[in-house]
């Protein structure tokens, strides 16, 4: 059975209803449930990103909206003030965004910032008690993967990582088909993300410090996901190769990966990011049959085919707008947070390991990843 937003929203309200009624949970949160409230989100860091997908989808999200912006370029300032209607209470730089506490308008802050900025940004969000989207990958490394879940736990709020993905119909088609198993089991699983990066020699995502890394933290975190889903397992060991057409370009970052894991029911599996090719492709091989996404990770509409030849076929929504109101549905009403920060941890552990690998001549890393308890 498949259920709508709204009725899935309204089945969660009876549940709450009935629970409170019983006395497992307090009345005041079934008050909470059906005040239809939506959160204020704080937009941190106004690039390409925020400018032309975030700030767009959260003028038709259901459950939040933009409420507020956090940039270091006072122009910016004005333009987003008066495009949105952005009060001047609501606008904060990054000298002076810890202030943010005291702001009753904005419940949520999402970091969209260079890789490297997230755990510190995220980190001061949590302690000015807001809760936390983390654009991916969540940071750049295991540690400050780590230090970011601690202090949302210590502050009692909320964390999810930009994982639009998991969000959208076709990605979740993907889950329901590999769960049910109408073609079997899973026995391979390919997936590949990358796109072609020669527009601009400055950008942040071509510098080491400020991105942690190049294509793999970039793109190659939605193939690491695509192989997970695409399987219903984490991988239990990895080994990875790295390759560079154009070493001048890419002196500082990685611009081509391939890795190749293995699943604990003995499927097999395949990866490669790239800022040097056009790539946008899944497809998981079963016993009796296969599905394939292509496009399969960019901003939409996505297509997909099975084995059988029926189309996979959904109508097209924003994936930010889908991600950031399931976000505010966790928030919210305690529905399930599609992509937690134990995911983005996950998804570094891999990452470091594919880095290990490469530098290690190819070697396979075997990985422990089970006792997380993310599979998705």
């Amino acid at each position: 059975m498949k259920l709508s937003r709204r009725d899935f929203s309204m089945k969660t309200i009876k549940g709450v209803g009935a629970m409170a009624a019983m006395g497992v949970l307090p009345l005041s949160n079934l008050a909470c449930q059906s005040q239809g409230r939506k959160l204020g989100v704080a937009l941190v860091g106004l690039g390409s990103y925020s400018t032309y997908q975030l700030a767009p989808a959260l003028q038709d999200t259901q459950h939040c909206y933009l409420a507020g912006v956090v940039t270091g370029t006072p122009a910016k300032e004005k333009e987003w003030a008066d495009k949105y209607g952005i009060p001047s209470a609501n606008i904060y730089n990054y000298e002076n965004f810890d202030a943010i506490a005291d702001n009753k308008d904005i419940d949520v802050v999402y970091v969209v910032l260079p890789n490297a900025m997230h755990a510190d940004f995220c980190i001061r969000a949590a302690k000015a008690g807001k809760h936390v989207i983390c654009e991916k990958p969540m940071a750049i490394s295991v540690k400050e993967c780590d230090d970011i879940i601690n202090a949302c736990n210590e502050a009692g709020v909320k964390l999810g990582v930009g994982y639009r993905l998991q969000s959208e119909p076709y990605t979740n088609e993907i889950k329901r088909v590999v769960r049910e198993k109408p073609f079997g089991e899973v026995r391979y699983v390919s997936a590949e993300a990358g796109y072609r990066s020669r527009s601009n020699p400055d950008q942040w995502r071509l510098d080491k410090a400020l991105a942690g890394g190049g294509a793999l933290l970039n793109m190659g975190v939605y193939a690491i996901q695509g192989s997970i889903y695409g399987t219903g397992q984490n991988p239990i060991s990895v080994s990875a190769q790295e390759f560079s057409t154009d070493p001048e370009y890419f002196k500082d970052t990685d611009e081509s990966i391939s890795a190749q894991f293995k699943f604990p029911n003995g499927a097999t599996g395949n990866i490669f990011t790239s800022h040097s090719a056009n790539v946008n492709r899944h497809y998981s091989a079963f016993d009796n049959g296969w599905l394939e996404l292509n496009p399969a990770n960019n901003y939409g509409p996505l297509s997909g085919r099975l084995s059988t030849g029926e189309e996979i076929k959904f109508p097209h929504e924003s994936q930010q707008k889908l991600q950031m109101d399931d976000f505010a549905l966790h928030v919210l009403e305690g529905a399930p947070n599609k992509a937690p920060g134990e995911m983005g941890k996950r998804d570094m552990i891999i990452c470091e390991a594919i880095y290990q690998s490469i530098a290690e001549g190819g070697r396979t890393i075997d990985l422990d990843l089970g006792r997380m308890g993310i599979v998705d």
